[in-house]
Order: structure tokens, then C-alpha cells, then sequence
């Protein structure tokens, strides 16, 4: 994509939200990986959730303290959902025509659309070709149990390693991006 506006989707998990306590995004992580959070926040112009992530995070972060939560709390929020009809903390329900919602906002948007979690959105961004970078926390633990983050896909999708970064606790960010046909 030519202009800068990078809808990412990060790896979501089905039973530990960013913000449990389970750290995924900052509680009891590393002071590293608090600054990389931090710094991915401050470069998103605004969220893209689904559905039940945008419910649980809007349960949590206006009530959260700190600079990551102020962030996070004045970014507008766009919700994908066919049920969701009074949304509150700063967000716009895209309905039956997002996916030319999310094309509008990658043109309208000079720097990031962040997805956090919403594994259903993620899998259909990624299979539309609207994800320009994929960011995958690994944790070295081994649960044996679980949804699959890309499920099924029409075509075999090439990704590239962009960045590998450690942090405290055997815990990698690895952010990927598509890889071109040519290369």
C-alpha cells in the first residue's frame, strides 16, 4: 500500500485479554515491552475492534489510569458489528459495508489503524488483503488447547519478517508483513 495508514493486527488470544493481568499488552510486563506498547499506541490514529474485544476493552480502559490508558481512551474507536447499536467510549459502529469503511479510513488516516485481538476481523483483513503488518506476540508457553488465530484461507499468504524483538520472559514480537509477489 502506498500511503502510510497501516492496519495491523495483533495475535489475539481467546482467554487472556490484553489488559487481564496475563500482561498481553502491559500488566506486569517488562519496562520494554511497557515502551513498545506505549510507542505502537502513540503511532495509531485509531482502533479497529470487533465486536466482543471493543466490549470487554470498553469494560476496562476508561477507567484505567496511566499514559497508555490516556491514549487509548482518546483514540477514536471503529467497531465492526451487526449487533452493536449504542456504543460508547468514542466509537463508530461500522455495519454491513466495512469493509469499504476500512478501505475509507487506510486512505483518510496518515498513520496507524490498529487492531487489537478480534480474531474474526483480523482473519477476514487478513484474508481481504487489508492487513500491511501483522504483529505476533509469542510467549513460550504451550497450552495444548485453542482457536487457531488464521483458520482457513483460500490461498497460501506469504508473510516476510519485518522485526524481531525479545523481551523479558521468553516473550518475542515478531511483526511481519506480506510478501510481495516478486519478491
Amino acid at each position: 500500500m502506498s500511503h502510510s495508514a497501516r492496519p495491523q493486527a495483533l495475535a489475539p488470544s481467546r482467554h487472556s485479554y490484553p489488559w487481564s493481568g496475563g500482561c498481553p499488552m502491559l500488566a506486569a510486563c517488562s519496562t520494554p515491552r511497557q515502551a513498545d506498547r506505549l510507542e505502537e499506541a502513540q503511532n495509531t490514529e485509531a482502533l479497529l475492534l470487533g465486536r466482543v474485544t471493543y466490549e470487554a476493552m470498553q469494560a476496562f480502559w476508561p477507567t484505567a489510569e496511566g499514559e497508555f490508558a490516556d491514549r487509548l481512551n482518546e483514540l477514536p474507536k471503529y467497531v465492526v458489528s451487526s449487533t452493536l447499536t449504542d456504543p460508547h467510549w468514542s466509537a463508530t459502529v461500522l455495519g454491513d459495508d466495512w469493509p469499504k469503511e476500512v478501505a475509507r479510513l487506510r486512505k483518510e488516516f496518515d498513520g496507524d489503524l490498529l487492531v487489537y485481538g478480534s480474531r474474526r476481523l483480523s482473519r477476514a483483513l487478513i484474508g481481504m488483503g487489508l492487513v500491511d503488518e501483522l504483529r505476533l506476540l509469542v510467549y513460550p508457553v504451550v497450552l495444548g488447547a485453542g482457536d487457531r488465530l488464521f483458520g482457513e484461507t483460500q490461498d497460501k499468504i506469504p508473510l516476510r519478517l519485518v522485526e524481531s524483538r525479545p523481551f523479558g520472559g521468553g516473550v518475542v514480537n515478531m511483526i511481519y508483513a506480506p510478501a510481495m509477489a516478486d519478491g
